[in-house]
């Protein structure tokens, strides 16, 4: 049963949301504290066989801020990647306002869609057909007042059965040969270097999201799938750099963010990254990092230092998933864990684990969890820390 207000005041949540609500945002755009963008000489390169040049730094999809999506635009960045999921859809419709009235080939608009898979086992339902991709794509051309993408991405795959599933493929190429989306891309979000080599193989996508960063304990692995796929032609985009952004929940200890990117970037394989950044000082800063790629001693400590910790950031491994008895769909958990204490978003949070079964996460049951997680988290308690925001109602939440 969902929460009343006044429940809701009364609960451990209202301080989990109170960061992220509306009221606290708009002062982070740091137009009201007199700050500007800075332009800084452009690095480009070329996303793979599309051809395209672009920024190495790029744009991720956090701000709710229209006029910070103009100043990076008149900074220089030209990527606008937005997902269908995101904010209910809002965001789409807000980068669909930041483009209108500006020349078509000046941005690359790009978004992703999916549809409902089974999330233990990476697949769609049996029968599941071409035809229901088209519905999202319909409402994200919508959404964005476009009549064509240049980036269409099926979204969170994770599994190379997902990645080629016959009917999304099929789809998929008829609108990029009918011109209603340029290129073709797949967003990747666990069992990358699997992920990857299965994207290649087929022939099919242009274009790859990947999550890549100093955390994960299979970088080199996942390094080694994006060479394959740079080697291939495909553009490499890469997202989580930040890795969850903080290190514990209360935000006492950021991630350096500078060493983060410029850890990702150097590795000249990937041609742009995505990080999120919800203010002009935070855009700033990621485009400054264009000036100096080199790793200082320094930071290259700090992220030996935060790589020994435990952090906010999952990577999707799906080791846990065999191990809890009830079937509870850890990753998914851990996933609005970052969402809600490392990126201030509870409301992503709470749409990653809305639709899951069992509504309850039965871990009270537990007298004590027998999953062990690679990183060391304490699963049981941040799944029922978490599990708490299904009672919210959405109406409270930033979109």
């Amino acid at each position: 049963m969902k929460k009343t207000r006044r429940e809701f005041l009364k609960s451990g949540l209202a301080c989990v949301t109170a960061a992220a609500l509306p009221s606290c945002s708009n002062d982070e755009t740091g137009s009201k504290r007199g700050k500007t963008a800075i332009k800084y000489p452009l690095v480009k390169r070329t996303l793979g066989k599309t051809g395209i040049e672009i920024p190495i730094i790029s744009m991720g999809a956090l701000s709710r801020d229209k006029s910070l999506y103009y100043a990076a635009m008149e900074s220089g960045i030209t990527l606008l990647d937005a997902d269908h999921q995101y904010k209910r859809g809002k965001h789409e419709k807000l980068i669909g306002q930041v483009i209108k009235n500006r020349p078509r080939d000046s941005m690359v608009v790009s978004t992703r869609i999916n549809i409902s898979t089974d999330r233990r086992t990476g697949m769609y339902p049996v029968g599941t057909k071409g035809e229901e991709f088209l519905k999202p794509f319909e409402k994200c051309i919508s959404n964005l007042d476009v009549d064509y993408l240049d980036i269409l991405s099926l979204h969170s795959v994770m599994s190379a059965e997902e990645a080629t599933y016959p009917p999304a493929l099929e789809t998929f190429q008829k609108l990029k040969t009918s011109g209603r989306t340029r290129f073709l891309g797949v967003s990747v979000h666990g069992y990358e270097p699997d992920v990857i080599r299965a994207v290649v193989d087929c022939g099919v996508y242009d274009v790859i999201f990947i999550s890549y960063n100093f955390k994960q304990r299979h970088r080199e692995e996942i390094r080694k799938a994006i060479a394959y796929a740079a080697g291939a032609g495909l553009g490499i985009i890469a997202m989580k750099t930040q890795a969850g952004a903080f290190l514990d929940r209360e935000r006492t200890k950021p991630v350096n963010h500078r060493a983060a990117v410029k850890w990702v970037l150097n590795d000249t394989n990937v041609h742009t990254v995505i990080p999120g950044f919800n203010n002009i000082e935070q855009m700033n800063m990621f485009l400054s990092v264009m000036n100096d790629l080199e790793l200082t001693p320094e930071e290259q400590a700090d992220l030996a230092s935060a790589g020994l910790q435990e952090g906010l950031y999952c990577q999707q491994c799906g080791e846990c998933v065999g191990q809890c008895p009830n079937g509870v769909e850890i990753p998914s958990y851990m996933r609005a864990y970052m969402y809600a204490y490392g990126y201030r978003n509870p409301g992503q949070a709470r749409e990653t684990i809305g639709g899951m079964s069992p509504a309850i996460p039965p871990c009270e049951r537990c007298p004590e969890c027998s999953v062990t997680c690679r990183m060391g988290f304490d699963v049981r308690d941040r799944v029922l820390d978490i599990a708490r925001l299904r009672d919210v109602p959405e109406d409270f939440l930033p979109v």
